[in-house]
């Protein structure tokens, strides 16, 4: 199925013309890249565990770690490697692969991919900041030079809020965007579908849940905000197929869940931030699908400061009407205005 798309020139014209602010994707500037009163200490170790309200996170940097709370995790995947709840100890995610795992960074074209997964391959530093809130700062990397910091803060009930913030250290992005991609992989669901609210990309009516299904790796793999439905320009031969295969849904609502065993993981995002769903069906192996989402700076300059914020959660799942309840403080405090 075709798809219109922007080159980054009509992207920037887009976001002048709907009103949006000249950097509507600013940083919060709240994590130890942007804010120089942010204190931290760096462990010893390449994991940090925090526990709160029945929920265990564990955060780890892009190297290998072998630990009882971690066996035979593999190099390269950083983010929270294990996100387990009282309810269901089983770590959501596949054991020696992670979740919210900062993947890639692009610019929709192929000769510029030197390495389809730099984030894994350069390194990273473990920042701590306090019992519940953890960072993880890569230093500009060999190709882009992007400088980032990711922070992982586990709040009251047990929600993870994660805040990425990145400052860009050269332009050579040829489309005049940056794409930056995070996979959650998921170990053995009960269904490898995902569940949004949305509507096809030619209705017009009330919108409804919709349980996005992918028939293969790359195949209809990224739902588009509504009020952004537009892909920037990616060439057709882009090795990295979730990033370029829009489905025919649009969200109207920004957040997902899937179902795992017994719980609900959810993932909720700011519409401001424009963030796309992706998903795969074998992303983490066989039986273990992609829950992932991609994001796109447009019109980057150097030493600018971007960044979105989204929150993640387990909630035992009953019915729908239970994690819309659970899930309604967070999805307004991400979103006070829809």
């Amino acid at each position: 199925m075709a798809f219109q798309r922007f080159t980054g020139s009509l992207l920037s014209i887009f976001l002048t013309l709907s009103g949006a602010a000249d950097e509507p994707l600013a940083a919060p500037q709240v994590t130890s890249l942007t804010n120089v009163a942010v204190e931290y200490t760096v462990p010893k170790s390449h994991h940090v565990v925090l526990k709160r309200s029945g929920v265990t996170a564990v955060i780890v940097d892009n190297a290998a770690v072998d630990v009882p709370e971690l066996p035979g995790h593999r190099a390269g995947y950083n983010g929270i490697a294990s996100f387990s709840h009282d309810d269901e100890p089983r770590n959501l995610f596949v054991p020696s692969y992670a979740g919210l795992n900062f993947e890639h960074i692009h610019d929709g074209t192929t000769a510029n991919l030197k390495n389809k997964f730099e984030p894994r391959a350069f390194p990273m530093q473990l920042r701590v900041i306090d019992e519940f809130t953890v960072e993880v700062y890569q230093s500009p990397t060999d190709h882009w030079k992007l400088e980032s910091c990711g922070r992982y803060r586990l709040l009251e009930d047990g929600v993870i809020e994660y805040t990425f913030e990145c400052i860009p250290r050269q332009t050579d992005y040829e489309n005049d965007y940056i794409g930056l991609f995070w996979a959650s992989y998921i170990d053995h669901p009960l269904k490898k579908s995902i569940f949004f609210k949305g509507g096809g990309r030619k209705e017009t009516g009330v919108p409804r849940w919709i349980e996005g299904i992918t028939p293969a790796h790359g195949v209809e793999s990224t739902h588009a905000p509504s009020e952004f439905s537009m892909l920037p320009k990616v060439e057709t031969d882009f090795p990295l197929t979730l990033v370029n295969h829009p489905s025919p849904h649009l969200y109207s609502e920004p957040w997902y869940f899937g179902l795992r065993g017994k719980m609900a993981f959810v993932q909720m995002f700011r519409m401001q931030d424009r963030i796309w769903f992706a998903q795969s069906p074998t992303g983490g192996g066989q039986n273990n699908p992609a829950w992932d989402f991609q994001w796109f700076i447009p019109n980057p300059k150097v030493g600018r400061v971007y960044g979105f914020v989204m929150r993640a959660t387990l909630i035992s799942f009953e019915s729908l009407e239970k994690i819309v309840r659970e899930t309604a403080p967070h999805r307004r405090a991400l979103n006070p205005n829809l």
